[in-house]
């Protein structure tokens, strides 16, 4: 079963991260760790073929993590990571006609504003990298070679870490990444299929 990623599941966590909050600073040379349920979540109508035929990318699910260094108490350098997330790909009137596996490793620089307390938002910028593989042709492109070609942009974050405990915490975040890949049938190119989505990520974080 797919992990959903609900509103009342995000606010009771950190609802519950705000009543038992134990304030821990962030200090430079801490590493923090996050881990947790990523939802991936694709603009609308990311490829048109012809008029009234589009591509659709679907959501996708996965296990997210990642790893912050505190450069100083405000400035952090993350990485994230995940397992494999999958995706169908829709086409207007013809459903299901292809899937496909990513994975979108990205680095971020962050901002930390309130490093002591038990609450620490913070935002990022950095470069995503998000490579496609086990493309497979389904439906109308049964039979079909698919592939999509890896892609290179910016990204963007927001979260929030509550403290609950000693060294540990709830998190929530917010990414926005630019992700574009050329779709190849069958060794010819199609077109530019502008994925860009929204990932959202509930979390369980520690640092050390």
């Amino acid at each position: 079963m797919p992990m959903k990623i609900t509103k009342t599941t995000l606010a009771a966590a950190l609802a519950a991260g705000l009543l038992a909050g134990t304030a821990q600073a962030y200090e430079a040379g801490n590493w923090i760790g996050r881990v947790g349920a990523w939802g991936v979540f694709p603009k609308s109508d990311n490829l048109t073929l012809a008029p009234g035929a589009e591509l659709d990318v679907d959501n996708g699910y996965s296990l997210g993590f990642n790893f912050t260094y505190m450069v100083n108490p405000n400035i952090g350098v993350e990485l994230i990571l995940a397992l494999p997330f999958k995706h169908d790909i829709e086409l207007t009137g013809a459903g299901k006609v292809a899937d496909t596996y990513q994975l979108p490793p990205t680095l971020f620089l962050q901002y930390h504003f309130m490093p002591t307390g038990t609450v620490h938002p913070y935002v990022g910028v950095g470069l995503n990298y998000t490579f496609f593989f086990n493309e497979d042709g389904t439906g109308a492109l049964s039979g079909t070679d698919v592939s999509l070609d890896s892609s290179w942009g910016l990204a963007g974050e927001m979260g929030v870490d509550i403290d609950i405990a000693p060294n540990w915490f709830v998190n929530a975040t917010v990414m926005y990444m630019d992700i574009d890949t050329k779709l190849k049938l069958d060794g010819v190119g199609v077109g530019t299929v502008t994925i860009d989505p929204w990932v959202i990520g509930l979390n369980i974080g520690t640092r050390f």
